[in-house]
């Protein structure tokens, strides 16, 4: 049954308006177009199969935000990717990770600041502090009045509808320790608030880039009250020293300090890697994916 709904899934794909699939150089990609969700708006899910993918096996699944920017660079905006069809296909072909599949969540580009950035760092300061926010520069005040917070809604959209969907077509190990999430800059933010949320469904987050100065900043108060369980989760971090990333070496370094105070063992239960250099792009994360994945799926 498993098969015939790839194949059905494949075909209603193919005949979407949004149906160019990107080309991948290992596995197989299957796009589930418009996929509707009562949380938040309709749209593209990805899903990346490793070669030799089978329903006789059970996967782990990797869910990765900004979907549209995984995997051919010759269909994103940019014209850069994650690669992460050859990352994932080279790490699984040499057994350094479990087998897995990655579920590349579309954003919504007007809304993915909305959507991704952490509510309850927002809600938790006064009327009085999110005004002076919103007020203190044109990017904050444009992002804030683009749309309400959708942060909550975006995690439910992920744990309520899209994982039980994915769990019933595909052969998933559903458990936290093997479901993980991951994304760069917002998707950073909206990572880290996934598994601190939802613990109980997600065994480990990567955080690349993590856009911490948004919102002046207040994402860090919530860092340092809401956070999983160390013995059981796994949280990756890391930062270039160019263009965006130049920003973020501070924050980060206060919340290694956090993660260390909250009983987090530094190599065990989380890293933060620091790459010179290397800037806001979807290159640089590219050439470093296989550090995150490394850690949250090692064998």
């Amino acid at each position: 049954m498993k098969n015939l709904s790839l194949l059905i899934f494949s075909l209603i794909a193919f005949n979407s308006i949004n149906a160019q699939l990107p080309q991948v150089a290992s596995g197989e990609l299957i796009r589930h177009a418009n996929f509707e969700s009562t949380f938040v708006d309709n749209r593209n899910i990805d899903v990346w199969l490793p070669n030799n993918y089978s329903d006789e096996k059970q996967y782990a699944v990797v869910y990765m935000h900004d979907g549209q920017m995984l995997f051919d660079a010759n269909t994103t905006w940019n014209k850069q990717e994650w690669g992460v069809d050859e990352v994932f296909g080279k790490l699984i072909s040499e057994n350094r990770i479990k087998d897995c599949i990655v579920i590349g969540i579309w954003n919504n580009d007007q809304y993915r600041f909305a959507e991704y950035f952490p509510q309850r760092a927002w809600d938790n300061i006064s009327p009085q502090k999110q005004k002076e926010i919103i007020n203190g520069d044109a990017y904050t005040k444009q992002s804030f009045s683009s749309k309400e917070l959708l942060a909550d809604n975006y995690l439910r959209f992920i744990v309520q509808e899209l994982k039980p969907f994915i769990d019933k077509t595909y052969s998933t190990l559903p458990c936290k320790a093997n479901t993980f999430i991951m994304g760069s800059s917002m998707g950073g933010l909206i990572s880290y608030y996934a598994i601190s949320e939802y613990p109980g469904v997600f065994g480990g987050a990567a955080c690349l880039s993590t856009h911490w100065p948004a919102a002046s900043g207040i994402t860090l108060s919530y860092v340092d009250k809401n956070y999983p369980n160390p013995e059981t989760h796994k949280i990756y971090f890391d930062y270039g020293t160019a263009t965006l990333d130049s920003l973020y070496e501070p924050y980060q370094l206060k919340v290694d300090a956090m993660m260390i105070r909250n009983e987090f063992i530094k190599g065990k239960h989380f890293e933060t890697h620091k790459f010179e250099g290397e800037a806001h792009t979807e290159i640089a994360w590219n050439k470093r994916l296989h550090i995150p994945i490394e850690f949250l799926l090692k064998k």
